[in-house]
């Protein structure tokens, strides 16, 4: 396994496991001791090769499917990164409710479940957009635009948008 590609696996271990709000101990602890802090912490830092049998308990460990730990587009990082869905929710405040008033109680019920309150931003999924042109009878894209011009939205949302219709 390459170091780069290690890096990048690591990278989303460790963001798995900040996401679920755990310590390295934390999971040592969750685990009952089957996931030792000093063995995450070096598979999250790249400096310990996992095997794919590992990395598939680990991921049912933490609940996500395998291809959510795996680096996207090929080893050595040569794919460029999906542009991030990023909701601004101090704008998103600012339109009228008869128009953001579904979105507006989406947001809020991610940041419930996720216990993110800091009332800036908020990263969604295709997904979640997807959810939201149901909600708002509206394609993935003419939705994306919307929240665009309504300045809610990333424009980089454009391409991911682009990238899933091309999928």
């Amino acid at each position: 396994m390459s170091s780069d590609y290690a890096k990048q696996l690591g990278a989303k271990l460790r963001a798995i496991r900040t996401q679920q709000n755990l310590s390295l101990h934390g999971v040592e602890e969750k685990s009952q001791g089957r996931w030792k802090a000093v063995v995450v912490g070096s598979y999250e830092r790249g400096d310990r090769a996992v095997t794919v049998q590992r990395l598939a308990e680990l991921a049912e460990f933490y609940g996500v499917p395998v291809q959510e730990l795996l680096p996207g587009g090929t080893p050595g990082g040569a794919a460029e990164p999906p542009p991030r869905l990023v909701l601004d929710l101090e704008r998103l405040t600012q339109v009228p409710s008869e128009k953001a008033g579904p979105l507006q109680r989406y947001a809020a019920t991610i940041q419930s479940q996720r216990g993110d309150y800091n009332g800036k931003i908020l990263s969604i999924r295709q997904d979640d957009l997807r959810t939201l042109a149901v909600i708002y009878d509206q394609s993935p894209s003419i939705l994306t635009e919307q929240l665009i011009s309504w300045g809610v939205l990333n424009p980089d949302a454009r391409r991911a948008v682009r990238e899933e219709d091309a999928s």
